[in-house]
């Protein structure tokens, strides 16, 4: 259940589904069931109106009332058209219902306790403006609870973009698999609860669709992961050199101590002699070495792995050190000031990488980066690392993580304690570590977001960078017990 389908890609499963057997108004009766049962999982009989569009939302919409109507709740349902209009499976279900038909109008919102959003679906194709637009207007201004059916109208599912306006949901039932439109802002801070119900389609429907889209979670990348083996030693687990600057000592500080509880086996903080003390001083698990012995460091093949950007600094000598180590080809992850010194002469960078390597920057960071890319944050994040031919991971409530052959995961977690000085750094070093253990960059990518989305969660209010790392043997020794059954 942790594929995410395209509109497409959910048009293509009910076509395969009505091809294998199962008929299209049977699926639509199924659709509106499961909608209909967690609407009485959830609240006792109360006025209820039906919001129905012209096409197959509108079809489920039918069905739902119907069922509530049955179950002795008091049902107005509204139509956007004529019903004489509806066709194929929807007009199936609208003369299955016996009950008034309104027009759909801001006069339904009167009275209800309930609404239920059946207008619009996944696949709107323009933007919601004229009376649907004072009818949407009228649903958000209401103190109704709203249950929206596939996704609040207004809300593109591919992108999770507003189109026009959208209805604000308490709860959105969807079927079969999520789609992008949910996980992605703005369009996910309307779903309100999500639930996705199984209507018939099968997995093995799904599976042959093919998707490259998940959401977030360990059955993505756990077989990737590398536990310490009984006759192991420190470098079986990696050596990883994290460049520091000399003013933000802090930023590597953090690095460091993220990738080393990550589980890498050895971690050198490289810097200029004269802050060297202040990162020496900081754990004495952690090593330090002067940049300028930097050949030699680089010539140690036992160094596989290495982080540079924050607090680094922005310019020439960044830009010449990142170019340096991408030569390498050894694992790589670029974030911060790594990133921003390349902002005027970008393709540089994305010529320049050859090895496996993660990009890590925030929206800000991203823009400045990748200035000529633009569409919904998914297909941004696979365009540039198309690109750069590295995995790139932009930072942000609804984080993705693309690889360059077109994989993509978005992190569903909420965490906005998260959003505080130092955490990006954090996640910086823990994907750095596991890349050092010998992780697949985009399943590190995508272990280190869940992680530190995990993390964000058991910690809460309160939470500093800081704390990150320290959490994170509790999330690791729970993902190793599981991983032993």
């Amino acid at each position: 259940m942790f594929e995410i389908l395209t509109t497409d890609q959910m048009y293509d499963a009910d076509r395969k589904t009505i091809d294998g057997g199962i008929p299209g108004d049977v699926l639509m009766e199924n659709a509106g069931r499961t909608v209909f049962e967690e609407i009485i999982r959830h609240w006792s009989p109360r006025s209820v109106s039906v919001l129905c569009g012209p096409g197959n939302n509108g079809g489920d919409g039918f069905v739902i009332a119907r069922l509530l109507r049955d179950e002795g709740w008091s049902v107005r349902l509204g139509l956007l058209g004529e019903i004489e209009h509806l066709g194929g499976d929807a007009a199936t279900h609208a003369q299955k219902w016996d009950g008034a038909t309104e027009r759909l109008s801001p006069a339904l919102v009167v009275g209800a306790d309930l609404i239920v959003d059946c207008i619009f679906g996944a696949g709107l194709a323009r933007d919601i403006t004229g009376d649907v637009a004072d009818l949407v207007a009228s649903v958000n201004d209401s103190m109704s609870v709203v249950v929206s059916v596939d996704v609040p109208s207004g809300v593109d599912g591919n992108t999770g973009c507003i189109m026009g306006c959208a209805i604000k949901a308490d709860l959105t039932v969807t079927f079969c698999r999520a789609k992008p439109g949910h996980y992605l802002l703005p369009g996910r801070q309307l779903c309100g609860e999500l639930v996705i119900r199984d209507i018939g389609i099968s997995d093995q429907i799904v599976s042959e669709i093919r998707p490259t889209c998940w959401r977030n979670d360990p059955v993505l990348w756990r077989a990737g992961i590398r536990w310490p083996g009984l006759d192991g030693h420190k470098y079986h687990r990696g050596h990883l050199l994290a460049f520091g600057g000399t003013m933000m000592t802090g930023a590597t500080r953090l690095v460091a101590r993220a990738a080393r509880r990550s589980g890498v086996g050895l971690l050198t903080i490289v810097s200029d002699a004269s802050v060297l003390p202040v990162y020496a001083a900081d754990a004495p698990g952690t090593m330090t070495a002067s940049i300028s012995g930097l050949e030699a460091l680089l010539n140690d093949c036992r160094h596989n792995a290495f982080v540079v950007g924050p607090g680094y600094g922005v310019g020439d000598s960044t830009r010449s050190l990142v170019l340096q180590l991408l030569h390498l080809c050894r694992s790589t992850v670029l974030d911060a000031d790594a990133l921003t010194s390349f902002s005027d002469d970008p393709s540089t960078l994305c010529f320049a990488v050859q090895g496996p390597t993660v990009l890590t920057p925030h929206e800000g960071e991203f823009t400045r980066l990748f200035p000529d890319i633009d569409g919904d944050k998914l297909a941004r994040a696979r365009t540039a690392a198309k690109r750069s031919g590295a995995t790139v991971l932009i930072k942000g409530a609804d984080t993705v993580i693309a690889a360059p052959d077109g994989r993509a995961a978005i992190s569903a977690v909420d965490a906005p304690w998260l959003a505080t000085a130092g955490s990006g750094d954090v996640l910086a070093g823990v994907i750095a570590g596991l890349m050092a253990q010998g992780m697949e960059m985009f399943d590190a990518a995508c272990m280190g977001v869940w992680l530190h989305g995990r993390s964000g969660t058991d910690i809460g209010p309160g939470l500093i960078a800081e704390d990150i790392p320290d959490h994170l043997p509790v999330i690791l020794r729970e993902l190793w017990l599981a991983s032993r059954k």
